[in-house]
């Protein structure tokens, strides 16, 4: 039976990027912290990252319009100082894929896609698995 950081984990595999994560909407003084990460080797944890706030982040807004969010290359996405910031602390990310994960009309979790250091084009293919991956993790949450 598949569990959240197996779903992550394949999603790491099948992709090739360099950090998966799962954030939850979670009571407490950090905004969506993450809850399960799958990392290629060497890539730092974003698991006690608390110094990026979330629901000021453009991407998020975008997550709470109920929209996927695929960026090619980061830099040039968002020319918002505290979005450039976020970039460096997250380890030098580059591109992305965010998936908001909806439970009865709610965001509930994020899951999120990294490449760090370069931008990528993330194919079709790689939205497609990321999206089922999102889908996967509805149902078990």
């Amino acid at each position: 039976m598949a569990t959240l950081v197996t779903v992550l984990e394949e999603l790491l595999t099948t992709t090739g990027a360099s950090r998966v994560t799962l954030r939850r909407d979670l009571a407490g003084p950090s905004a969506f912290p993450v809850v399960e990460e799958a990392l290629a080797d060497g890539v730092g944890s974003l698991r006690d990252e608390r110094s990026v706030h979330l629901p000021t982040q453009p991407v998020v807004r975008e997550l709470r319009r109920g929209r996927q969010v695929v960026q090619h290359d980061c830099v040039t996405a968002f020319d918002e100082p505290a979005f450039q910031a976020m970039l460096e602390t997250y380890g030098g990310l580059r591109a992305q894929i965010v998936i908001p994960i909806e439970v009865e009309g709610r965001l509930e979790a994020i899951l999120s896609l990294h490449q760090l250091g370069q931008p990528r084009r993330w194919t079709a293919g790689e939205i497609g698995a990321a999206t089922t991956a999102a889908e996967r993790i509805r149902a078990l949450l």
